[in-house]
């Protein structure tokens, strides 16, 4: 049974079949409005969220099916102790299809392992969030026309990021990539993806915390908040929560057609007052992500023979 756990379980024409089919959805939505009738999509999330579990029943119910939810991990009986593989082989006999999300990394793979339905990762700890970098690939599309020939710049925690992991796998796959990583020496990139990745790959890089000086150069700033929920020290966290703030002065020097992106929840890392220039992409890649998760179900269902 096949499941999506990392970005690159997905091949880049699959990528280009699921862009494809995400706007083909926005182009046609009536066309799709009961492909998925009869099926149910089971949302399991050990981790709080907002966008992604919401983005995944919303996708759920735009193509007919039904939905299922656990949301609150202390209501369910991992908190009696149940393993993640119990709970997984109980799960896939109510649903057809399962979105999972949990604070450890490679809980998703182990659900992969122990499941009779396709197991789709919604974020496991800072490993990796596959349908985010989905979210974000069509954004990129859409805003810059394709992906080769980018500068793109990551901002923030690059070091327990889980979206900004699984973009730059998914983003170093295309031609003439380079990425300027943004952040304070805490919060650096972890090497395991800078020499698995970028070093192995042979992609450009550089490092640095100035903010002002990379943006010149940018195609895509990737702003991410500093997670507090992956420290454990608080005082670390407070010291550095406020490292980066972007702000319309901060811009003036951008170009005229970078994207502005963020997986959100934003804190303060991008002011409000940016939310207006029309570079801003953020609440983009929300709209977008549903699209692309609507793409997925589809294409693991028909994978799975069960649509």
């Amino acid at each position: 049974m096949r499941s999506i756990i990392d970005i690159l379980d997905l091949s880049i024409s699959e990528i280009d079949e699921l862009i494809a089919t995400a706007q083909d959805i926005i182009a046609s939505p009536e066309r799709y409005a009961h492909v998925c009738e009869g099926k149910k999509l089971a949302t399991l999330f050990f981790e709080p969220s907002t966008r992604t579990r919401l983005s995944f029943e919303a996708a759920m119910y735009e193509l007919g099916g039904h939905v299922i939810s656990m949301s609150d991990a202390g209501s369910s009986s991992a908190s009696k102790g149940e393993s993640v593989a119990d709970t997984i082989k109980v799960v896939s006999c109510y649903a057809d299809i399962i979105a999972m999300r949990h604070p450890k990394e490679g809980a998703a793979l182990v659900a992969s392992d122990n499941t009779s339905v396709p197991i789709i990762n919604a974020g496991d700890g800072g490993h990796c969030h596959p349908t985010q970098t989905t979210a974000d690939l069509l954004t990129i599309y859409r805003e810059k026309g394709g992906f080769d020939g980018l500068t793109i710049g990551l901002c923030g925690d690059l070091k327990f990021g889980r979206t900004v992991h699984s973009l730059i796998n998914a983003m170093s796959r295309y031609e003439d990539i380079r990425f300027v990583l943004i952040s304070p020496n805490e919060l650096k990139l972890p090497s395991y993806i800078k020499n698995d990745v970028l070093k192995r790959n042979r992609i450009p890089y550089v490092q640095t915390n100035n903010l002002e000086e990379a943006m010149p150069e940018l195609d895509v700033l990737y702003m991410t908040r500093v997670q507090r929920e992956r420290f454990f020290n608080e005082e670390d966290y407070l010291r550095l929560k406020d490292s980066y703030i972007l702000t319309p002065a901060k811009l003036k020097e951008a170009k005229r057609d970078m994207i502005i992106m963020h997986p959100l929840p934003r804190v303060n890392e991008i002011s409000v007052a940016v939310d207006d220039d029309p570079r801003a992409c953020y609440f983009k890649q929300v709209l977008n992500g549903k699209y692309m998760r609507m793409a997925l179900i589809l294409m693991l269902l028909k994978e799975a023979g069960t649509l």
